[in-house]
């Protein structure tokens, strides 16, 4: 049995849609009182609204001022952060040579740095010694631990997540905190539908040849579930998985 969240408190970015909005609901579904952050405030509402104990910050983590008020933001609503869930991101494609310095900044901005400036706004919560410890787990992608073409910045990015991620599991062992990544492929969300979109637009195939193409990079076949992924990052949140740090577990129905 995974066991309960009850009195702790999870934040969790990129919360109004997709993946933040299937792992608030596992979160709350095991007794957590969420924090959803974004910079859409409409969709957090929604996720929040459909939840029993759950707040709506609206923040952008590329900018550092706003993290630390999303934290002070949920604090106010529901206490100390106990689980932080960086899921926020966002994914451009290009060919290498036609990557221009801005898509390259606005794809390390969120993906990378606004992950970093996320966690080190929680630090002092996650580390002050509450009964269960502390959880990181950034929501990274099977991007973070090999190469996909036309997406050289997004796969540079997750790549940095995965450093980031050991880099802090060390450091923060001794303090009770456990930090770890989940890596999804390719998964029903928003975002995917926009990855459609562009092979659409650019290849000419239909939006359903362009949905299976992607499921066929999945070991598995097919499309991973928003709700798959939100299991794993429950667990990890858990007291089943108190010993588990530093791991980056692939979600794509096998190994890449």
């Amino acid at each position: 049995m995974i066991g309960s969240l009850t009195g702790r408190h999870a934040l969790i970015t990129g919360g109004g849609t997709g993946i933040g909005a299937a792992i608030a609901a596992a979160l709350s579904q095991a007794g957590a009182a969420i924090s959803v952050a974004g910079r859409r405030l409409a969709p957090l509402q929604e996720v929040a609204a459909r939840l029993p104990k759950a707040e709506a910050v609206t923040a952008d983590v590329t900018r550092e001022a706003d993290c630390e008020a999303m934290m002070q933001a949920a604090r106010a609503a529901h206490g100390p952060i106990d689980i932080i869930i960086a899921n926020a991101g966002a994914a451009e494609s290009a060919p290498a040579g036609k990557i221009n310095a801005a898509h390259w900044k606005r794809m390390i901005d969120v993906n990378l740095t606004g992950v970093f400036l996320t966690a080190r706004a929680a630090l002092h919560d996650v580390t002050r010694g509450a009964p269960g410890g502390g959880r990181i787990v950034f929501v990274a992608s099977s991007a973070g631990l090999k190469g996909y073409p036309y997406v050289a910045a997004y796969c540079a990015a997750k790549h940095g997540v995965i450093g980031l991620m050991r880099a802090l599991s060390l450091e923060l062992a001794s303090k009770g905190v456990t930090v770890n990544a989940v890596c999804p492929g390719y998964t029903e969300t928003p975002l995917l539908e926009a990855s459609v979109g562009t092979i659409v637009a650019k290849t000419g195939r239909t939006a359903e040849e362009s949905r299976l193409a992607l499921a066929r990079d999945n070991a598995g076949g097919r499309l991973i579930k928003p709700e798959e992924v939100a299991q794993a990052v429950l667990w990890l949140c858990s007291p089943a998985a108190s010993s588990v740090s530093g791991q980056a577990i692939t979600i794509a129905g096998g190994p890449l």
